[in-house]
């Protein structure tokens, strides 16, 4: 049995993930380090995949995790990534990663934050210490049988 200690620090880890990812994403965003779309993703990682550091891939609801096309594209960029040595998170939380992504520049085309279920991180900062806290908890991830790490984004 786990002591609740245990489950409110796993809570406050998650937490503290959830944060470090959003500032790293809206930080790769404003250096032009971040990739948004399925397809504009695939086009990067076949032309540079060394300059990818991270990769991300949101699904929320039902009908995400029953879209068979969807999780044929997750299965193949995950192999990818994996093939490459790149990092992989799952994250929940879409409605939160639009208003994230969608502030950072208000005279952008909403268009071009369509498709947040694939973005990927090319090398902001080699040093960025939120880029190394995400990688930390994938690598603690893995090492307790979680090969995709997932986090869920919370709504505030």
């Amino acid at each position: 049995m786990i002591p609740e200690e245990s489950f409110v620090s796993i809570e406050n880890r998650m937490q503290s993930v959830g944060l470090a990812l959003e500032e790293l994403l809206v930080t790769a965003q404003k250096q032009d380090c971040l990739t948004v779309g399925i397809y504009e993703s695939a086009k990067l990682l076949n032309a540079d995949p060394d300059g990818v550091v991270l990769c991300v891939l949101a699904a929320d609801d039902v009908a995400d995790v029953d879209d068979v096309a969807l999780q044929i594209h997750f299965t193949l960029l995950q192999s990818f990534c994996w093939d490459s040595g790149i990092t992989i998170l799952r994250v929940s939380g879409l409605r939160r990663l639009r208003r994230l992504l969608g502030a950072v520049d208000a005279n952008r085309n909403q268009d071009e934050h369509g498709d947040l279920h694939c973005m990927l991180v090319t090398n902001p900062q080699a040093d960025h210490c939120r880029l190394q806290e995400v990688g930390t908890y994938c690598l603690e991830s893995r090492r307790l049988d979680q090969w995709v790490p997932e986090l869920v984004l919370q709504e505030r």
